[in-house]
């Protein structure tokens, strides 16, 4: 079957390369971007390309496996486990790095929405100055019997530390594109910043176990690599 699963490298955004520029196959249940091969005009797989040839050239690679060869960028993220059978993980950048492990967005935002008291949620990955990767956060829309307090419970018990929401941002509603997808991205660059963000914030305190208010005092600390996250 002419299709692969390859590391992918968040912080790049493209397949990872080895040291003689060739992917690399993932793993059984390793999640990796899935790559289609181009067999050419007798082959069993085709790519027509975009109306623009740009898009169309940043979806192909070439030199992937081999000499020569040329697959084409599916922008999935997926896994495949012992008996060749694949599972759909996310979209390419709804995926990101923090503390060393890939943070699934969907799986995320799947977890909290299905948390006591919240009615709708969002998950994406934020810039912290002076660490690696991008630490957690989730806008969410409360319902009525909304309580912090539970929904970290909530959290601990479903999700391990490193793909829990760091930050927790909450707002009336979440928008969504002209296609019906989340504006994941406009949250993402306004980030956990108080002065930005007219939403409640909040910050997981791991020594106290709670979720904090966020203020300019916090974040200036947080700015200022004064608290270690």
């Amino acid at each position: 079957m002419p299709v692969a699963l390859v590391r992918f490298d968040d912080e790049t955004g493209a397949p990872a390369r080895d040291a003689s520029g060739r992917c690399i196959r993932c793993a059984p249940h390793e999640p990796g971007e899935a790559l289609g091969q181009v067999l050419g005009a007798n082959g069993a797989t085709r790519f027509e390309g975009y109306t623009d040839g740009a898009a169309s050239a940043s979806k192909i690679l070439r030199d992937v496996f081999g000499a020569g060869d040329t697959w084409y960028r599916t922008g999935d993220l997926m896994r495949q486990d012992e008996q060749g059978f694949f599972y759909f993980v996310d979209r390419v950048g709804d995926t990101f790095r923090w503390k060393g492990e890939n943070v699934s967005t969907t799986e995320v935002a799947g977890v909290v929405a299905a948390c006591p008291g919240v009615a709708d949620a969002a998950v994406y990955g934020v810039r912290v100055p002076g660490t690696e990767g991008r630490a957690g956060m989730a806008a969410l829309v409360a319902a009525p019997d909304f309580e912090l307090g539970e929904l970290r419970r909530a959290l601990v018990a479903r999700l391990p530390d490193y793909a829990r929401p760091l930050f927790i941002r909450i707002v009336t509603a979440i928008e969504l594109t002209g296609t019906f997808k989340l504006r994941k991205q406009e949250l993402a660059l306004e980030g956990f910043d108080p002065a930005r963000v007219r939403d409640a914030l909040y910050m997981d305190d791991a020594v106290r176990g709670t979720y904090v208010p966020l203020d300019a005092e916090l974040h200036a600390l947080i700015s200022a690599g004064k608290l270690r996250l």
